[in-house]
């Protein structure tokens, strides 16, 4: 019994020291964003600051477009959800409900793909987006985005269909109904949950995407949130400290609406698939 109290202690407290360990930088974000420019520069720095101000939030907001640039990310981001989750639906029923040799291969590349990094394909990526004339263009950022956020929609959504019984669309079938019918009617709806978990979770992705958007988008009125912030930084590498933590402060508000959002809704996704079998 001792033992037992004590692996639990154990368990709790790494669990305590794991969530300081991500809620730091976080915290130390917004206390630099209301930190006047007197305290940034201060050898004896502290979590609370002594003067809060909202300069650093009126300084980023004059210096750069992060307005602009936010609408830009919510553009991408929304539309690479959507196209994700409407090609990756039909296929991870595909591939859940039809076990077969190809379907596992498929499955196999799907996770294989994962391991990828960003600098293998920007190259090809880049080449084929030039002669598709989709270089400095959101619909070309957001064929990437969609490209990109594949692989892990499917992975996340053939789960989802697995959970849905199969003698649900049996029994449609016996109705008479076809098989995009059943799709459309009775599986769709019952994966509602999955596929909002995973449009949210391939949004975040692609809002918070860096890399892409810095190679692919040339124009200044185009740049998403995430490029944007760079600009913050000097040629030297200096960086403009406090503006710079009141944009990213503001660039990180709508990711953790949304994995808030997130959470729920995987929850409600589990207990669906589990009630319903």
């Amino acid at each position: 019994m001792r033992t037992r109290k004590s692996a639990r202690v154990g368990q709790y407290a790494a669990l305590l020291g794991y969530l300081v360990f991500l809620a730091f930088p976080f915290l130390w974000l917004l206390s630099t964003a209301f930190k006047p420019a007197r305290e940034l520069a201060s050898l004896h720095p502290t979590w609370i600051p002594r003067d809060p101000t909202l300069a650093n939030f009126r300084q980023a907001l004059d210096e750069q477009p992060l307005l602009r640039a936010g609408l830009n990310s919510l553009i991408a981001a929304l539309g690479a959800a959507l196209i994700a989750v409407l090609i990756a639906t039909p296929m991870a029923y595909v591939m859940a409900r039809h076990r077969t040799p190809l379907a596992r291969a498929a499955t196999g590349w799907v996770v294989v793909s994962q391991a990828f990094p960003f600098v293998l394909v920007i190259i090809p990526l880049f080449l084929v987006l030039k002669n598709l004339r989709l270089i400095d263009s959101m619909p070309g950022l957001i064929m990437v985005y969609v490209v990109w956020a594949l692989p892990f929609a499917l992975w996340m959504l053939v789960g989802y269909v697995r959970a849905v019984p199969a003698e649900l669309e049996e029994a449609a079938a016996v109705d008479g109904a076809g098989r995009a019918r059943t799709l459309i009617s009775v599986t769709a709806p019952l994966l509602a949950p999955g596929i909002v978990a995973t449009a949210l979770f391939a949004f975040i992705s692609a809002w918070n995407e860096f890399f892409f958007a810095l190679v692919l988008l040339k124009s200044p009125e185009k740049q998403t949130l995430p490029v944007v912030l760079t600009h913050f930084i000097g040629a030297e590498g200096a960086a403009d400290l406090g503006p710079l933590a009141a944009a990213a402060f503001l660039a990180t508000l709508p990711s953790l609406v949304v994995f808030a959002v997130i959470q729920k809704r995987i929850t409600g996704g589990m207990l669906a698939g589990a009630v319903k079998s």
